[in-house]
């Protein structure tokens, strides 16, 4: 009987069961997880060179435009990564431009190191689990210590304004704007510390709108403690109007204000042609209740969510108001905020009470643009800062920067406590977690020291970034930290090539910027340690469904760096997808999907 027993193991070893679907691919095991972390840490070379003041930008063109960016979370969210355990890095870099604003671009870079210091004992067999636990222990201490290191500050104080102005320049040091810092951090902390005052730090996408007007310099950027909105589509003797009031009153209206019939597809049965008129002078009946109705109720300026027709227009201009239709859903939020107006969806029973005012209004010309600008307003919150520059893709550059030092400053509010940049503080901690690990027996010690030296990426990348020679620059840094008292807040010197004290220098970042992406790196490390098996479903077979055979249409690879970390999702989509880089694979989505 001995015979059958390799035709009974050959059974087992191939059950004539299929559970998944024919063409799926599976991939497990120790060499899965290894390749995942491959595509992390391609994922994190790409945003590697854009760290600190002499980052570099990348140039990113799908198709449509092209976006040139320094900041970590856009260069991220344009690459279209298609690899699924990558995109995690995705996630927590937005999330990090979410809660915090700035350090994008650091968060990835701590999750790819983490996980370029611990694939070695991945790759000798310690289990997962191990190194999940240890490195979740050590992202706890770390954020612990951030914690005790931070200075607290009081914000009202004279100190508490200069700290919240270098929290705002170092936010922007490593922008396009950088050598604008002196005419942008004192516009950003003004419009801050006017929601912080009213208690509203967490509308601050809602009040503080940038507008962006191409042509002219930088310097002609503005700040309008108010609202400014774009002149809006309008119609003949819109020019004749008054286009500056002082203290009018404000009517805000969700209501058309145009002549036409009211039910397009009404019916309506006449005897004979007089009737006809009756129907015609009701319909213009109509119209002039409403106008008269706008004007009844002492308003100057009329806003509304939907057109304001010619006939509208000329009715207002005879009687000395300003009226503009078709104004964004954004701002008329705004001025209600700021005027103290209330939206009205209809124009019977107008009241006094709903009508908002400001102490000046005015349309001037900024550019090519002509802009409508309420200030002076009762509720000092919303802001508007008018950015200026050369290019289309400066000026969104120079948005996303100050979006980046707004949410800074609003955090730094929120903590009140800050930090030394400039790879000081991951020193340090790095520091700490060595000290710590010498305590732990067993495997866990060597975990706890890798995640310590993971935290030197950060120095390290800036040195490199800036061309100087890191290993030299990371010896004094260890010395500083390690050997001599009083080293704690040394860091990166960018402008001569050593190391200062960096909180000497007004580098400095809120605490819970630090806390945030510590936590979140090691959250996403945890996540892609954790996954021990991938299954790609081919796609469906139907003719009429997206086949998997092949990219679709206007689909251009981008790049070609993940070597063979994606096969088995190549394997889906017919085959590997090489870019003109070399054979390897295309990991990032072009525009057809895919």
């Amino acid at each position: 009987a001995t015979h059958h027993i390799p035709a009974f193991v050959s059974k087992m070893m191939q059950p004539g069961i299929i559970i998944l679907r024919e063409g799926t691919d599976t991939s497990q095991g120790k060499a899965q997880l290894v390749s995942n972390i491959n595509a992390c840490q391609a994922v994190a070379d790409v945003v590697r060179t854009t760290l600190g003041p002499r980052g570099m930008d990348k140039l990113i063109f799908d198709g449509r435009k092209v976006t040139i960016s320094n900041d970590g979370a856009t260069i991220m969210k344009l690459l279209e990564i298609a690899h699924p355990a990558a995109k995690t890095l995705v996630d927590i870099s937005m999330s990090q431009d979410a809660e915090v604003g700035d350090g994008t671009t650091s968060v990835v870079l701590l999750a790819g190191e983490i996980l370029k210091q611990v694939k070695p004992f991945v790759e000798e067999g310690v289990h997962p689990q191990i190194i999940i636990r240890t490195i979740r222990s050590a992202s706890r201490l770390a954020v612990q210590r951030v914690k005790q290191l931070s200075v607290p500050y009081d914000i009202s104080t004279e100190e508490g304004e200069r700290m919240l102005l270098k929290c705002a320049s170092t936010a922007l040091n490593s922008k396009l704007i950088a050598s604008h810092q002196d005419l942008f951090s004192p516009m950003i902390v003004q419009a801050v510390k006017g929601l912080d005052s009213a208690g509203r730090l967490d509308e601050i996408k809602t009040l503080v709108a940038i507008k962006k007007i191409p042509g002219g310099d930088v310097r002609q950027s503005f700040l309008v403690q108010g609202v400014a909105f774009k002149k809006t589509f309008s119609y003949a003797g819109f020019e004749q109007m008054t286009k500056k009031f002082t203290n009018p009153k404000i009517l805000l209206l969700n209501v058309e204000l145009e002549l036409k019939a009211e039910k397009e597809n009404a019916e309506v049965r006449i005897e004979n042609p007089e009737e006809y008129q009756s129907i015609v002078d009701a319909e213009w009946k109509v119209i002039y209740d409403k106008l008269d109705a706008c004007v009844d109720c002492g308003a100057n300026i009329v806003l509304s969510k939907l057109p304001i027709g010619d006939l509208a227009t000329q009715y207002f201009l005879d009687r000395g108001l300003f009226c503009a239709g078709r104004v964004e859903d954004g701002d008329m939020k705004r001025v209600a905020r700021a005027t103290g107006a209330t939206t009205q969806t209809t124009t019977s029973g107008l009241y006094p009470e709903i009508l908002g005012t400001c102490g000046k209004f005015e349309e001037k010309q900024v550019g090519d643009e002509r802009f409508n600008v309420f200030e002076e307003c009762r509720d000092r919150t919303t802001a508007t800062m008018v950015l200026r520059g050369g290019s289309e893709q400066f000026i969104a550059e120079s948005e996303r920067s100050i979006h980046d030092a707004l949410m800074v400053v609003r955090r730094c509010m929120k903590s009140r406590a800050v930090v030394a940049g400039g790879g000081a503080i991951e020193m340090e901690v790095a520091k700490y977690l060595h000290e710590h690990a010498l305590t732990i027996e067993g495997k866990g010690q060597l975990i706890v020291a890798a995640f310590a030296k993971a935290l030197e990426v950060v120095p390290r990348q800036l040195c490199d970034n800036a061309g100087f020679d890191s290993t030299d620059v990371l010896a004094a840094l260890r010395r500083k930290h390690v050997v001599e008292s009083g080293g704690t807040w040394y860091g990166v010197s960018i402008a001569d090539g050593g190391v200062c004290d960096t909180f000497e220098s007004g580098v400095w970042e809120p605490c819970d910027n630090k806390c945030n992406s510590l936590g979140a790196a090691a959250e996403a490390a945890c996540l892609i340690l954790s996954i021990d098996e991938t299954v790609v479903n081919p796609k469906s077979q139907d003719p009429g469904a997206a086949g998997g055979g092949g990219p679709p249409m206007g689909q251009k690879p981008l790049s070609n760096m993940m070597g063979n970390a994606m096969d088995h999702v190549n394997a889906s989509k017919g085959g590997s997808r090489s870019g003109n880089l070399g054979n390897g694979v295309s990991y990032m989505q072009g525009r057809g999907g895919g």
